[in-house]
């Protein structure tokens, strides 16, 4: 027997989960998730759940996150708020979400995901650029005018800076992402 899965059921429970505060949050990524999937041919639907769904357990204690996603590495052991992507996932799969690449979009918000991974992107630059952020204003409008790849690029590279700049090590799988963007980005040669 195949569950229905009711986005408004899903959203109240995020919503049960977590402050007003982050759930405004939430509901701000998932409209422009989904404007922004809109905007580069995507689908809308597997965008807006996956924001709906990626902040599920932001607001879960170092001790929940630790027991709930056990830490594969040492940025992990340091930083357990680096495992609330990781626990989202395991929220939503609990939730009956089973679409591999909205479970993918959820984890991958918080490290970054491969450049194929098209509604991943788009999730990673909504929660990034956000209106009530007020920062990456323009990775946001390269997005919404269909430059999600460019601005997917701009993104990771700003995060793993401003890492950087706060010495603050970037996971393994973020360090991974940047690389990726990085190599898709560099132009061909050509022979001439």
């Amino acid at each position: 027997m195949t569950r229905v899965i009711s986005v408004a059921g899903l959203a109240e429970k995020v919503r049960q989960q977590v402050s007003s505060e982050r759930y405004a949050h939430i509901q701000r990524v998932a409209e422009l998730a989904a404007a922004i999937a809109k905007a580069n041919g995507l689908d809308v639907e597997k965008a807006y759940l996956a924001a709906i769904l990626h902040d599920a357990a932001r607001d879960f204690t170092d001790e929940q996150l630790l027991q709930l996603a056990p830490p594969e590495n040492e940025i992990e052991r340091r930083h357990p708020l680096a495992l609330h992507g990781r626990v989202a996932r395991r929220l939503a799969q609990d939730w009956g979400v089973q679409d591999e690449e909205i479970l993918e979009a959820i984890e991958g918000h918080v490290y970054g995901v491969s450049p194929a991974h098209k509604v991943g992107m788009a999730l990673y630059v909504a929660d990034v650029s956000e209106p009530a952020r007020g920062v990456n204003h323009e990775i946001r409008q390269k997005a919404l005018a269909g430059q999600l790849e460019e601005a997917y690029r701009e993104a990771v590279v700003c995060k793993v800076r401003y890492l950087r700049k706060k010495g603050i090590e970037p996971h393994p799988r973020t360090l991974a992402a940047y690389q990726a963007v990085l190599q898709q980005g560099r132009p061909t040669q050509s022979a001439g």
